[in-house]
């Protein structure tokens, strides 16, 4: 006779939800921050600056009230996000004092910390009222809805520096295009999940591309067409560059289908080559770009983009030190669009390098909690929101670098601009909420004890 024992439970199943790195990280970000704001003190004045404890409890502050809802709300979201964002924000509002101090008469640094502050709240509101991601699907045709009145009303205001982007009220001003480019994310994510599989197999074969139906494509193609024409209307051509961009990459991961990026290709260079040779505007940024010493040659001084190359060279290898740089000679523009020339001069290419990894590393964790979903507008949503990021960052660096022509676009994080710091702390918060249920054991893993090889080796 031979006596039975019931098996023994499988041990309890404990995933690491990192929150103590996150904090770490945080601690470091903000310290890394506080020792550039206090470098420029120094350089410029001889002495720390004597708000540099405020300016470090301020940021110290909202970098642990973004931290505390995480880590009671999106327990297991990527620990990366979060101190990446405010390490950026941190080295922004450190640029723009520095570029405060060679213009008393505009500050731009108390009021980016203002807008910061709100695009933190904007942050935790969504980590703690979101609770699913997939709940922004129901909403597909009120975002693009929304989306598209966003980019109508700034037609009705003056332009700013040739383009009609800006709504001014009094002293208040912001761009709606940058939060129309989260909406239209929605809508694409949310189109592209429900009508994947006709979009992939269904239609006609033209070569290599399998062209789906008029009946799937055509509406999807008509609301990014409606976008882009609105904002060439505006000459907002970074922002059109930047929509056409986000639905060629998010028809290509929705399909699987290579030819949509040769597609998206043709149609952009096509596009630019109407665009710069027949818009005015556009066409004296392409010339700049084609030849950016020509105003040197012709004896009228170098310009913005020749200034902002001159920096570049000036920086060297590991640039000139914080606050000894002579970005300003830039302009009007040296807050905004030329920001990063400033990091370039004084950080150098080290540094600028590190700015660039930064960012590559954003994108990454983005890309990898949306490939760890199992739904599909999750997925869809988190590459295209990374992808935003990653568009903005090489349309901008590749202007100020003289690669391709300027757009007059904002550096995420580091450049002035109140509504594209907003926009994108509510970008790293849906990115956020989505590792969270990417990175969260399933149901079965916790009964089984066994943990999917893309949860166990998370940092």
């Amino acid at each position: 006779m031979t006596a039975t024992t019931a098996d023994a439970p499988p041990p309890e199943l404990r995933l690491p939800k990192r929150r103590g790195v996150e904090l770490s990280l945080l601690i470091g970000a903000v310290l890394i921050s506080v020792y550039g704001y206090a470098a420029v003190g120094l350089a410029r004045n001889g002495v720390v600056p004597p708000d540099v404890a405020g300016y470090g409890g301020g940021l110290g502050l909202l970098a642990l009230l973004a931290h505390l809802a995480v880590r009671f709300r999106a327990p297991y979201a990527d620990p990366l996000l979060l101190p990446i964002a405010v390490l950026l924000n941190g080295l922004g509002l450190v640029l723009i004092y520095r570029l405060d101090l060679e213009t008393p008469r505009d500050q731009a640094a108390p009021t980016q910390l203002v807008w910061s502050t709100l695009g933190v709240a904007f942050f935790i509101a969504v980590v703690v009222f979101l609770r699913d991601h997939r709940v922004l699907q129901r909403y597909a045709y009120l975002s693009v809805a929304t989306a598209l009145a966003l980019m109508i009303v700034p037609i009705f205001f003056p332009a700013v520096n040739g383009a009609k982007i800006w709504i001014r009220v009094g002293g208040f001003s912001f761009q709606p295009g940058e939060f129309a480019k989260i909406l239209l994310a929605v809508f694409f994510a949310a189109y592209l999940a429900a009508n994947r599989n006709a979009l992939a197999y269904t239609g006609r074969k033209i070569w290599k591309l399998q062209l789906p139906t008029g009946r799937v494509l055509g509406p999807i193609v008509a609301i990014w067409l409606l976008s882009v024409g609105v904002l060439v209307l505006e000459r907002d051509l970074g922002t059109s560059l930047l929509f056409f961009g986000l639905f060629v990459i998010m028809l290509y991961v929705a399909t699987g289908r290579i030819g949509w990026i040769a597609v998206g290709l043709l149609l952009a260079a096509v596009g630019a080559f109407v665009v710069g040779s027949f818009e005015p505007h556009v066409h004296s940024r392409v010339q700049d770009w084609i030849d950016p010493f020509a105003s040197i040659d012709a004896g009228r001084g170098p310009g913005q983009l020749a200034q902002s190359l001159f920096a570049f060279a000036a920086g060297g290898m590991l640039g000139t030190g914080l606050g000894l740089g002579h970005s300003i000679l830039i302009g009007f523009a040296a807050k905004s669009d030329f920001i990063l020339a400033t990091a370039g001069e004084e950080l150098g290419l080290t540094g600028l390098t590190a700015i660039f990894m930064l960012y590559a590393l954003l994108v990454a964790r983005g890309y990898r909690a949306g490939l760890a979903l199992r739904d599909s507008f999750g997925r869809l949503l988190s590459i295209g929101l990374s992808s935003i990021l990653a568009l903005q960052v090489f349309v901008i660096a590749g202007g100020v670098m003289g690669l391709i022509p300027l757009t007059g676009m904002a550096m995420p994080f580091l450049a002035q601009g109140g509504s594209s710091v907003v926009t994108n702390w509510i970008i790293v918060a849906l990115l956020i909420r989505v590792s969270d249920v990417a990175r969260r054991p399933h149901p079965d893993q916790v009964e089984t004890g066994v943990i999917a090889p893309i949860l166990e080796d998370e940092l």
